[in-house]
């Protein structure tokens, strides 16, 4: 089993289907958990659930907020960070047409700009450290494009490229900064989606299924360890083969 016993690790976007996966592996690894989201009520269950893991409720949008935010969870954990599991985000969903300046901005802003301000103000406290994990969630569609998504799939995109650039950056301080590239998951959002979409996505997928959840928290929590100590920039495509890049 992969040991992260007494690694402090945050956790963004844990009150979701695949945030509350990587809190369970972490959590059974060992790991100091601090889970943040929006929803005070998610995170007081994940704090019923696990005990001792440490929660704040932060919304990333509150971009000029972030560094106060992992001043403040970085305390919470003990004064050391491990590690960061950037997997908070948003879509607003329109033709590239119909899309307002505000729609555009708004997914830019948190799920690019929010990831890109967690990553910095994370990585001045690993440098203290001498090393680190970074682990920034993006999506399929950040390679192949989507339909209605040209905001949400620029985020995700504009999300790897920085990755790459940070990795770079801070390969030499022992900081490991890399991305996790998700299909179509089992979560609310596909529960929503009437059968025939379903069927048309799963035609899609060699695989020949939707992925769960814990087949996300499983790259995550491999990232999070040192047996992907010599994996750097690099981006792990767990989507049953629907893109293979």
């Amino acid at each position: 089993m992969t040991d992260l016993n007494g690694k402090n690790i945050i956790v963004t976007g844990a009150t979701g289907g695949i945030g509350n996966s990587i809190i369970e592996k972490l959590y059974k690894a060992g790991a100091n958990i601090l889970a943040t989201g929006t929803k005070i009520e998610k995170l007081d269950a994940l704090k019923r659930k696990y005990g001792n893991i440490k929660t704040l409720k932060f919304n990333i949008s509150e971009i000029d907020k972030i560094e106060e935010f992992i001043e403040n969870a970085t305390k919470e954990l003990g004064g050391n960070l491990d590690g960061i599991v950037n997997n908070a985000g948003v879509t607003q969903d329109n033709l590239a047409i119909r899309m307002s300046l505000e729609e555009w901005q708004k997914v830019i802003n948190i799920n690019l700009t929010g990831s890109f301000l967690m990553c910095k103000s994370a990585i001045k406290k690993m440098i203290k450290n001498k090393s680190g994990k970074i682990i920034n969630i993006t999506s399929v569609v950040g390679h192949t494009g989507n339909l209605g998504q040209a905001n949400y799939t620029a985020s995700k995109a504009g999300i790897i490229a920085m990755s790459k650039s940070l990795a770079i950056e801070y390969s030499k301080k022992n900081i490991n900064i890399n991305c996790i590239s998700p299909g179509f998951i089992k979560t609310e959002m596909t529960d929503k989606l009437d059968d025939k979409f379903k069927e048309t996505i799963i035609s899609k997928i060699p695989s020949a299924r939707l992925g769960e959840p814990d087949d996300i928290a499983n790259a995550v929590l491999f990232l999070c360890s040192n047996q992907s100590s010599y994996i750097n920039g690099e981006t792990l495509h767990v989507n049953g083969g629907m893109y293979m890049a």
